[in-house]
């Protein structure tokens, strides 16, 4: 996806006061190499290269280009780099039995509860690109049968129908179906729409074969809660020979940022808790991901992909993968963690369409995911880090994501190294 045509603003989550946290390096900080340049623009460079054109999707439907652009401070550096928002998430350790025993009742019964689907409703960027792959496109749905994996209020199956399906089946083991069925009613469409509950590969389709696979799968670091598996799955059994799927195409970015003010309250608080050394629930705290919105300034390195997916010929295999990547600096920073993002695209259109949820694209309800790092790092301009990002289901609970960081950095004024440092995206 090209970064010239990113969705031009940033409005997710409130900002805080941000400050830089004490380095010892920090009066020194002075490289020869120091030429700033902007960090939106340096971030959005690595999309510049892409094969496809995409468009990309405003709130009202039109296609938006540009740079992210938002009011500047009159003190740039004291932003936050992140909002103050939290992802609903399951606890530490001293609950993992329980989690571990109801993981697949807790996954489907919380897609049960209309909050859920309110807020990805909520979310133009993601539906209404769908709703414009759909719509815009009735060739590909003109008299086809279309499956839709994972259709909770039946919102995509309802496009599918309007854009001239001859059927649509939409499938969902969450309890929301029967309101999906009432929504479908209500909306005239149950000549067109087949609700079936169930584990999409449990159930029995009417059809031997389908023409469009629809679903909207896509979790934090695009992979959490597997339900791609499920995707996968239903293209293997049902989908016929040059099927249509939608999307087709996403790619998972990582980069390097600064953010010493939020990690001083996430993380370090617990050094020091009323007087008290809290230090073994820091060890807990750092090992889980947090899924909060990124500002671009906080970028201090160039983006890079640590995976491609095809969705038409990739395997359940390759979502569990370790992959090396190589981070430029484009400013003097200190690098308080690392942050991924991801793009999904819908290619087989006559005019490909797309997302981004990069910090300087629109706000997405999937935000961005960090890991923290316990070392700070210095880094110059232009000086690179090198490493290795692996990620892979957990054996107890496929639906959560076991996630290891290696990382090798030689700088002027700051030297790390560490293989597989841990994380677990629950």
């Amino acid at each position: 996806m090209n970064g010239e045509e990113a969705i031009s603003s940033n409005d997710g989550g409130q900002k805080r006061p941000r400050e830089i946290v004490d380095d010892p390096s920090s009066k020194a900080l002075k490289c020869e190499t120091d030429t700033e340049e902007n960090g939106v623009e340096a971030a959005k460079k690595v999309l510049d290269g892409s094969e496809e054109q995409l468009q990309e999707v405003s709130v009202d439907g039109d296609t938006a280009s540009g740079s992210h652009k938002e009011e500047e401070s009159q003190q740039p550096k004291e932003e936050s780099t992140t909002s103050s928002s939290t992802p609903a998430a399951k606890t530490d350790d001293v609950k993992e039995a329980t989690d571990n025993r109801t993981s697949k009742d807790y996954y489907f019964d919380s897609y049960a509860h209309h909050s859920i689907h309110e807020e990805m409703l909520k979310d133009e960027v993601r539906t209404k690109t769908y709703q414009m792959a759909i719509l815009q496109n009735p060739q590909i749905f003109k008299d086809k049968i279309v499956l839709d994996v994972g259709c909770g209020t039946g919102v995509l199956s309802m496009f599918a129908a309007q854009a001239g399906a001859k059927h649509v089946y939409a499938v969902d083991c969450s309890s929301i179906i029967h309101q999906a069925r009432t929504i479908v009613k209500l909306n005239n469409f149950e000549d067109k729409i087949t609700l079936i509950e169930g584990k999409i590969e449990e159930i029995k389709l009417p059809v031997a074969q389908i023409d469009v696979l629809l679903s909207e799968w896509i979790g934090y670091c695009l992979l959490y809660e597997s339900m791609l598996d499920s995707v996968l799955f239903a293209r293997d059994k049902w989908l016929v020979p040059n099927g249509i799927v939608f999307p087709d195409k996403s790619v998972l970015y990582i980069a390097a940022i600064e953010d010493g003010q939020v990690k001083k309250e996430r993380i370090d608080f617990w050094d020091n808790v009323y007087g008290f050394d809290m230090t073994p629930l820091k060890d807990i705290a750092i090992k889980e991901p947090v899924v909060d919105v990124v500002d671009a300034k906080a970028l201090v390195t160039d983006a890079v992909p640590v995976l491609t997916l095809d969705i038409l010929t990739c395997t359940k295999e390759d979502l569990a993968f370790k992959n090396p990547f190589k981070l430029k600096a484009h400013r003097n920073d200190y690098i308080h963690g690392l942050v991924t993002y991801f793009e999904c695209a819908f290619t087989q259109l006559h005019k490909p369409i797309g997302f981004s949820t990069a910090p300087f694209a629109r706000y997405t309800h999937w935000k961005q995911t960090i890991f923290y790092l316990r070392n700070t790092l210095t880094i110059c301009n232009r000086e690179t880090i090198e490493g290795e990002f692996a990620c892979r289901p957990n054996a107890k609970n496929n639906r959560d994501l076991d996630i290891s960081i290696s990382l090798s950095f030689k700088g002027l004024y700051s030297q790390f190294e560490q293989k597989d440092i841990e994380y677990r995206l629950r």
